[in-house]
């Protein structure tokens, strides 16, 4: 198996990072990314991209982080026990994009590497990643898109790859204490080495460029739409899902407080205004419950009429 090329890949997400946060800069037209650059005292650091108050995007980070460490965090090692003990790097571009306007909806994409390291022994390494869209208010169109994005980062990697890695967004991006999924889902995959690095490497490349493909045409359509006070309120209100996932459930958040990551940057996903009430219901038949009903639920979004 070809030997990982660190380089290569930390090369590759400092550009990813560059490239996404220039797409969203001109898309927004107001606010530009703020860069944060940061160390670890545990090894290594990262710069952290913030926009805040644009027009379009109420707030969106775009984070790269390069750290690493002698001793894995238990985050980690809970499922792979064999790890215990050996040193570590990890790099990866995770970002979240919150925007104004609730038509638009929110993305999340994250890029990753890891690489586990023993005196005597092979290392082991795996890349993981993917993309989601968690809307407020739902278009089929929009949706339709998303999903033939991923599959089309997905194809040339293999015929069950779409699918495959569909799933297990599914899945994963799934409050169980609420029953109900994030958002609309799109690519999750994680643990990935069984191809060798060159084309592992490649499929995390295409996942990471296909991310901008497939979310600056959504919000080029919808952030221009007028939306009341209403929509905004149902808004704040979703976003309180997005945060009970991301402290409750999500594996770069635990990594990243674990290892002693910098928390200002792990947190930069959470939303700067959110809402939460007690036992809500939407109106039965409301655009509101029409998203429960209708989007947040496992579709096949490229096969909607079942042929």
């Amino acid at each position: 198996m070809t030997q990982p090329n660190i380089e290569a890949v930390k090369r590759y997400l400092l550009a990813l990072q560059d490239d996404i946060c220039a797409q969203l800069s001109a898309e927004d037209g107001q606010a530009p990314f703020v860069e944060d650059a940061w160390e670890r005292p545990g090894g290594g650091g990262g710069r952290t991209r913030v926009l805040a108050g644009g027009a379009v995007f109420e707030q969106g980070g775009v984070n790269f982080s390069h750290v690493f460490g002698s001793t894995l965090p238990p985050s980690a090692t809970a499922a792979r026990p064999e790890l215990a003990g050996r040193s570590f790097q990890a790099m990866g571009v995770s970002l979240v994009i919150h925007p104004n306007n609730p038509f638009v909806p929110t993305s999340h994409a994250n890029v990753r590497f890891f690489i586990a390291e023993h005196p005597t022994e092979a290392p082991v390494w795996w890349f993981g990643g993917g993309f989601d869209l968690t809307p407020y208010y739902g278009f089929e169109e929009d949706c339709i898109a998303w999903h033939q994005t991923a599959k089309n980062a997905c194809d040339p990697f293999g015929s069950e790859v779409y699918a495959n890695y569909k799933r297990w967004c599914d899945d994963y991006f799934f409050l169980k204490h609420r029953n109900e999924p994030r958002g609309i889902g799109g690519l999750f995959f994680d643990d990935l080495n069984e191809w060798g690095f060159e084309k592992t490497f490649n499929f995390m490349q295409s996942v990471g460029n296909h991310y901008i493909q497939a979310y600056r045409p959504i919000v080029q359509k919808r952030k221009n739409l007028a939306f009341n006070a209403v929509q905004r309120d149902f808004q704040l209100y979703r976003r309180g899902r997005y945060v009970e996932f991301n402290l409750v459930y999500d594996r770069g958040t635990l990594f990243g407080l674990q290892s002693g990551g910098r928390t200002e940057s792990i947190l930069m996903s959470l939303p700067p205004l959110v809402k939460w009430r007690y036992d809500w219901h939407p109106t039965p038949n409301s655009a509101e419950a029409r998203l429960y009903t209708d989007f947040l639920k496992p579709r096949d979004w490229l096969n909607l009429d079942g042929s």
